[in-house]
């Protein structure tokens, strides 16, 4: 939506990422982790000092918000900044980050200074049942990390716990990446559809959508083709955390993943899989046996349907139940015609508008970027949204919302508004014709814009808990 900036933005002046002022350069990422360990370390001293009450929370969820602003930002900035150099000192301030959380998690001192505040019922019974269930959560990290462990084990589950971070970023990054094919090995007539270089091509995505069964087999092949080292990865992965969930005394890592959450545990989540598949075996094989006709009278000499088929032969199965050719409405669904839908909801319903805001030099990792700033009608400013949208080299074909900044409430008495960012993988429009979005890339931005919603909306007290 074409609108005036909220505020005049000075976009002459030099700043970093996200308007962090160390983060102008790659280098400042160790200046931003180093300023934010300082921080965390006259927290952790200040958190042990303090006599039990709604001050250690407090101190708690300051000590989180200090390493998360750091290490968020920095998980984003890995993956989707161009600039090598940025990515591998975000890359960096992860990991030492990382490090230092799990430390935390296993400081029994600090731990000591959360437990008597828990142990103390005059106390317990005077907070606020927010201030509660914060102090609770925060044990329950002390608790799946290995608290009760003896020093050694302790040290043990730390250092799992940074392989398996390790191990997590290594894995991702691998699913993202292209997978390269001698251009002669395709046939000439489908080689326009995948990127070139040289004498390759390279295959970044499934082409899911594409109407050609030779393109989305070739794509499937390609893309998912089996690769040593991750599987290598993988396998340690799993492994690291299997070690690290019996250590710290759960049966496998998914008890200990799910212990806290409306599941509860891995059972429950079998029980319910079972009941839906059961539900929904029915519907599937008619579906099933509608798509395969529908592919041998569209293809008659190769009817069987295939892994790859699956996501085309459904949106043509939905069009055909519903009468509507997806070429006859994806042109009212241009990108922008979509903001403008987002921004009429959002209006109505919760008297809420969104403004795009003039960034300032540096502080956006692709020209295309675009911030949005969230304003309500009669308390302002709620926070930003940063939205990067397109397709570019090196960007992974994923869809991702980070919180980077939680909104809490400071200990000034003012609220820190919340900063968040969306990306999406759009194409780039072509010819200055606008960018079309289908079905899936329209559910998925709405989907997503449901959570930067969430974010500013949710108001709440500690940043530990926000969105």
């Amino acid at each position: 939506q074409q609108q005036q900036p909220l505020r005049g933005g000075a976009a002459g002046r030099d700043t970093g990422l996200f308007g962090v002022p160390e983060l102008s350069c790659p280098e400042g990422f160790q200046e931003a982790q180093d300023k934010a360990l300082q921080e965390s370390e006259q927290l952790v001293q200040k958190a042990c000092s303090t006599p039990p009450g709604p001050e250690t929370v407090m101190i708690f969820d300051q000590l989180s918000d200090s390493l998360c602003r750091v290490a968020d930002l920095a998980d984003f900035v890995k993956v989707a900044h161009p600039d090598f150099a940025f990515r591998e000192a975000a890359e960096e301030a992860c990991r030492n980050i990382g490090t230092v959380v799990e430390k935390l998690n296993t400081d029994v001192e600090l731990c000591q200074s959360l437990r008597r505040l828990l142990a103390d019922e005059t106390v317990m019974t005077s907070l606020d049942p927010e201030t509660r269930r914060v102090a609770e959560l925060f044990m329950f990290d002390f608790e799946i990390s290995g608290i009760h462990l003896d020093e050694e084990k302790r040290k043990k589950a730390v250092d799992l716990n940074v392989r398996i971070l390790d191990l997590c970023n290594e894995f991702l990054i691998g699913t993202h990446l292209p997978n390269k094919i001698d251009k002669h090995v395709l046939p000439e007539h489908i080689r326009y559809n995948f990127t070139a270089e040289g004498n390759y091509l390279q295959v970044a995505g499934l082409h899911a959508d594409c109407p050609d069964d030779l393109v989305r087999e070739a794509a499937y092949k390609i893309f998912l083709h089996s690769n040593a080292q991750q599987l290598a990865r993988l396998e340690e992965l799993l492994v690291s955390r299997n070690s690290l969930a019996q250590l710290v005394g759960y049966d496998t890592f998914a008890h200990r993943a799910l212990q806290g959450t409306m599941a509860k545990n891995p059972e429950t989540v079998r029980q319910f899989l079972e009941k839906l598949s059961e539900q929904l075996s029915k519907r599937t094989q008619k579906d099933f046996e509608m798509m395969t006709k529908m592919k041998m009278k569209l293809n008659p000499h190769n009817s069987m349907l295939m892994p790859w088929d699956h996501p085309y032969y459904s949106g043509v199965l939905r069009a055909e139940r519903y009468n509507i050719d997806p070429g006859l409405y994806c042109p009212f669904f241009s990108l922008g015609a979509c903001m403008e839908g987002l921004n009429s909801l959002f209006s109505q319903l919760l008297g809420i508008s969104l403004y795009a805001e003039q960034t300032k030099r540096g502080e956006i990792w692709s020209e295309d970027v675009r911030k949005l700033a969230v304003v309500h009608e009669t308390e302002g400013l709620l926070g930003y949204i940063y939205c990067d949208f397109f397709q570019r080299p090196d960007k992974p074909h994923q869809v991702t919302f980070m919180i980077f900044r939680g909104g809490r409430l400071q200990e000034n008495g003012e609220y820190q508004l919340p900063v968040v960012v969306l990306m999406l993988s759009l194409p780039n429009s072509a010819r200055g014709a606008p960018t079309l979005l289908s079905p899936g890339m329209m559910e998925n931005l709405f989907h997503e814009m449901g959570h930067a919603m969430h974010s500013m909306l949710g108001r709440t007290r500690y940043q530990h808990v926000t969105g």
